[in-house]
């Protein structure tokens, strides 16, 4: 689909950032955005790249009401060849028709997807940062949009995309985080959405965080639903342990996001000389496994802060620390093969690099 494109005089854009290690997650958006509208029996229609505004919403649209809303979160980075560089993108567009399918939305075809995306991306370059650790954040997002009160699909949607420069997630370096585990709340039941992207699932989730928090840790520990004993997955991320020097975490049994980090680090664990497990982990396993010491290292891992390094869990007002606190070699070894690849700094035999330009 050609896209129309509506462009700002050069002194109508936005000043740019100072120092891009200094910004904040998801504070500062780009000139522009993508736009494309669907209506039933029409399709997808009226693809456009226009100045960064305010949505004007219906109040009775779908999404507000019955809450089909579905994103994606992805990343461009700049290498020192001044490439554009995406990474796997092409699994983003399909996790996110996946979505979209579970969330009884219209898809979009995978290749459709990259070229809006792109596109934007090329138009907006001058954002994207280049200094390590710093990249511009891509939120492809995809609502409900017909003006009618009624529990059913929506006949109408909106999908737009909109860009975020962002500095290095670790502001204090590349330290542990710290995880409360919730044997109260639940993050997805068996047979609901928790393989999707909605946002639903992290609206869910803000209750359990708020508490974490309070309780002075970083993030949630989610456990399933049925047994509240099973470790799922972490915050925004999929988690990982390494447990008798095997690399393991939990399968994908419909109630876990399928992040395209979680996939990578699977994909690169044989290779870096860990075996690589996917089975169910009790967190009674856990916990006594880091007091006997069989659990060495714990990390999660996702798009915002590829790997996150973990040194504390709580578990019913117990304290665990895993590998002193510290940083261990897997967490790091991941993390700098991962970042490296991403950023074109080492051979990238897997073909996961999307160059852009």
């Amino acid at each position: 689909m050609d896209i129309k494109k509506t462009l700002l005089t050069t002194e109508k854009l936005k000043p740019l950032y100072e120092d891009a290690l200094q910004l904040k997650f998801g504070k500062m958006f780009t000139d522009y955005m993508f736009t494309m509208n669907y209506a039933e029996g029409k399709g997808w229609y009226g693809a456009e790249i226009k100045p960064y505004q305010p949505l004007v919403l219906d109040p009775a649209c779908s999404v507000f009401h019955y809450g089909q809303e579905i994103f994606e979160g992805q990343k461009a980075y700049k290498s020192k060849n001044n490439e554009i560089l995406l990474f796997r993108p092409e699994e983003n567009a399909a996790r996110f028709n996946r979505s979209m399918k579970r969330m009884s939305m219209p898809e979009i075809p995978v290749e459709d997807f990259l070229y809006y995306e792109t596109e934007l991306i090329k138009l907006e370059e001058r954002w994207i940062p280049t200094q390590k650790g710093t990249a511009l954040y891509i939120r492809p997002t995809g609502i409900a949009t017909e003006p009618a009160l009624g529990v059913k699909p929506s006949s109408e949607y909106l999908f737009f995309i909109i860009l975020s420069p962002v500095g290095a997630y670790y502001s204090s370096g590349f330290k542990p985080c710290s995880l409360w585990v919730s044997t109260e709340y639940a993050r997805a039941g068996e047979g609901g959405t928790g393989a999707a992207k909605a946002g639903g699932n992290y609206g869910g989730s803000l209750a359990a965080t708020a508490e974490a928090m309070r309780r002075g840790y970083n993030q949630v520990l989610w456990l399933d639903s049925k047994e509240h004993r099973f470790v799922e997955e972490v915050g925004a991320m999929n988690i990982f342990f390494v447990i008798d020097n095997k690399l393991v975490t939990p399968p994908l049994m419909g109630t876990i996001l399928p992040g395209i980090t979680r996939k990578s680090v699977l994909q690169l664990a044989l290779d870096l000389g860990i075996e690589p497990v996917e089975r169910m982990i009790s967190i009674e396993e856990v916990v006594d496994g880091i007091k006997a010491g069989k659990v060495t290292e714990c990390f999660g891992a996702g798009t915002a802060a590829v790997i996150s390094p973990v040194g504390k869990i709580c578990f019913k007002d117990k304290e665990y620390t895993i590998n002193n606190n510290e940083t261990g070699p897997w967490s790091q070894k991941f993390f700098d093969t991962l970042t490296g690849i991403q950023y074109g700094e080492l051979e990238d035999k897997y073909q996961w690099v999307y160059k852009v330009k």
